[in-house]
């Protein structure tokens, strides 16, 4: 097994280790917004993490150029409709989770 193989592997186990944690957090956290902030986070490094671990594997090439534009593609459109829909969610009257006294 060589180095790259290695290095590859540890990212994309990474990128797996922050998509299930976004997973649970949804799963897991209260309100609309909570989860949201899980899926947009968490999910966007993993899915990062993923193509940055498929882009070592496979060298400098076409492939690895076109991975590349869709982590940057991912980087910009993840956040962008994460705020789009808390946005439209605070606009709607959604209110944040309060803990219960």
């Amino acid at each position: 097994m060589d180095v790259i193989t290695v290095i590859s592997g540890v990212l994309v186990a990474a990128g797996c280790f922050f998509m299930v944690v976004a997973s649970i957090g949804v799963l897991r956290l209260p309100d609309f917004y909570t989860r949201l902030h899980a899926g947009g986070k968490a999910d966007t490094l993993g899915q990062g993490l993923v193509f940055l671990g498929l882009m070592v594997y496979e060298g400098f090439s076409i492939i690895s150029l076109k991975m590349l534009l869709i982590v940057v593609f991912i980087f910009i459109a993840n956040p962008t409709a994460t705020h789009a829909a808390a946005k439209a969610a605070h606009l709607s009257g959604l209110k944040p989770w309060r803990k219960k006294k």
